[in-house]
């Protein structure tokens, strides 16, 4: 019964071909998509490799030459007739806006979308963070300050061989401020601000342009996903036809999508968008004077070049992030590099290099950590004196500024649980009732379940945090950076770094 599938799907093609060949790609583009659909559908009861390799390389042709005509289509224009096997054909090349090549702008289309991309990475709203919110680390402080803040506000100090600082990469365990600090720079900083994961993604609306993926049934990519899958089921005949490398990733902003497909024209394709959005990066942000680029997780985007495991995609894409950061030819002065990283002895040798200021941040001291307690407690009714604060700051020793971030989180929660279990409430002056002993004055015997059966439930108030409160959370709470994650970034800091 199998055999329809194939049989309908080369009837598909062939009307595809003819119409692409006459130029007709508004027809010529459905007639490849069901051409597609049956193949995919064929692979999945196909049991003969060598019959399954020769579909999977016509499939990959077809696809290629569906994204092309999709491509065309978006554009507008009817595109330049194909000559011969039109699923074979080179992708049309798109033609000049109105006005020729003299009148437009000259404007590579391709680079247009990937700056579109981009843009989505410029902070435009302040974080909101200010340098008096980071507790401790006045050496790193000071030196984000000299690099970001003085050389706009007061230029004229940098004259002479006087330069402000290019890179900076701030390394240390994990939940020890780094981010936060880039937020403060955010905040701070009269600057354009770029921030980027270490894998480089464009907004769905690039792939849906063109064709290839996003949530539509008809997405290329998505009919890409769906071949690797069946193709999975006969991994010698996948490895050997088609090769292929897929990344997705969801961020807090859009789920982002990575394909490499290295036996098609879609590899060389994504490989080279990845070093073109490296690019253009530096190119907006030198356009965009003064600016500033930060790249969490720097490790896993530039680890050491050699290893076994590393691919040529990967490597082409550290070379062009070492040229840009410090090639011939580029005017580098008011564009500032900041990364983060929890691993910098991952980090090749020629980044590290790249950095002029490499800064340990390292776990919260006394001082500090009193300073997060509060500020992460906020507003937040509670009773605890000053020795209390002194008194968890000095038993949190080993804390990260995350740990202590969930601790209060946690403690947070203390009051409403204590409220959901209490079996006695009293009425306060406001007309609020709040849980108690069974000795406090004024107590009524009632559940919070009860009061909100009478319609009492807005009148309800948890208690405010004791230090109680804290003695619970911190009794089954322990800190996640241990000593030997903490000699490492010492040692490191002994060789290459400085402390923060």
């Amino acid at each position: 019964m199998y055999s329809n599938f194939k049989e309908q799907a080369i009837e598909y093609v062939k009307q595809a071909v003819q119409e692409d060949n006459a130029g007709n790609y508004s027809k010529a583009f459905p007639l490849y998509m069901n051409a597609l659909e049956y193949f995919k559908t064929h692979l999945k009861y196909e049991k003969n490799p060598k019959i399954r390799e020769a579909i999977t390389q016509k499939f990959t042709e077809y696809l290629r030459r569906a994204e092309e005509i999709r491509a065309v289509l978006d554009e507008g224009g009817p595109g330049p007739a194909s000559n011969g096997d039109a699923a074979v054909a080179t992708r049309p090349k798109s033609k000049p806006k109105s006005g020729g090549g003299e009148g437009g702008d000259g404007e590579d289309p391709e680079q247009a979308k990937l700056r579109a991309g981009l843009n989505s990475a410029i902070i435009r709203e302040k974080p909101n963070v200010k340098w008096n919110d980071v507790a401790g680390l006045e050496s790193a402080k000071q030196a984000l300050q000299e690099a970001v803040i003085l050389p706009v506000k007061f230029p004229q100090f940098f004259t002479g061989k006087r330069r402000p600082w290019r890179a900076f990469l701030l390394y240390g365990p994990p939940g020890t401020g780094k981010s936060y600090l880039a937020k403060a720079v955010a905040t701070e900083a009269d600057s354009t601000f770029f921030s980027f994961s270490s894998v480089m993604q464009l907004p769905p609306s690039f792939y849906l342009e063109k064709g290839i993926g996003g949530s539509s049934k008809d997405g290329l990519l998505f009919k890409l996903f769906e071949l690797i899958i069946v193709c999975l089921s006969d991994f010698t005949a996948f490895s050997s036809s088609l090769p292929c490398f897929c990344s997705i990733k969801c961020s807090n902003r859009f789920p982002t999508f990575s394909a490499s497909v290295s036996s098609s024209d879609l590899v060389s394709k994504w490989m080279g968008e990845s070093e073109k959005l490296v690019s253009n990066l530096f190119e907006m942000a030198r356009d965009s004077a003064p600016s500033i680029i930060f790249i969490d997780e720097i490790d896993s985007l530039c680890g050491q070049r050699g290893e076994g495991n590393e691919s040529e995609a990967s490597r082409r894409i550290k070379t062009e992030l070492l040229v840009q950061m410090q090639g011939v030819g580029h005017n580098d002065q008011k564009v500032l590099v900041l990364a983060a990283t929890n691993t910098p002895y991952a980090l090749d040798q020629a980044i590290r290099r790249r950095f002029d200021k490499r800064i340990y941040i390292p776990l919260p001291d006394v001082k500090a950590r009193q300073h997060m307690f509060k500020v992460h407690l906020g507003d937040t009714p509670h009773n605890l004196t000053e020795s209390d604060f002194e008194n968890l700051a000095r038993r949190t020793e080993g804390f990260s500024g995350s740990d202590i971030s969930v601790c209060v989180k946690d403690v947070l929660f203390e009051p409403v649980r204590k409220t959901q279990d209490a079996m006695f409430f009293f009425k306060t002056p406001n007309n609020m009732w709040m849980p108690c002993g069974p000795k406090q004055p004024g107590a009524v015997q009632i559940t919070m379940q009860e009061l909100a059966a009478k319609g009492l439930a807005a009148q309800i108030l948890p208690p405010p945090i004791s230090r109680s409160d804290f003695d619970k959370v911190l009794a089954r709470q322990r800190p996640t950076v241990s000593k030997a994650d903490l000699e490492v970034h010492e040692r490191f800091t002994k060789e290459f770094g400085e402390e923060g």
